[in-house]
């Protein structure tokens, strides 16, 4: 499925990139062009990233563990 239609990039790249290491929006940005046009696919972005994080370091939202 296409992410960023601007630049074309797929869930795949960014799993891809997210499973090598990649750990914010803005390494993201600069690796595959993702939210760097238009901006619509970073609610989605920021999505994966919090989905594919290790768990170490996700965001507490606020749940117990």
């Amino acid at each position: 499925m296409i992410i960023c239609v601007c630049k074309a990039v797929s869930a795949k790249m960014l799993r891809e990139r997210i499973a090598a290491g990649a750990r914010t929006l803005e390494q993201l940005a600069q690796e595959t062009g993702v939210t760097t046009d238009c901006g619509t696919c970073t609610a989605t972005v920021l999505e994966m990233l919090e989905e594919m994080a290790p768990v170490d370091e996700r965001t507490d939202r606020g749940g117990s563990a």
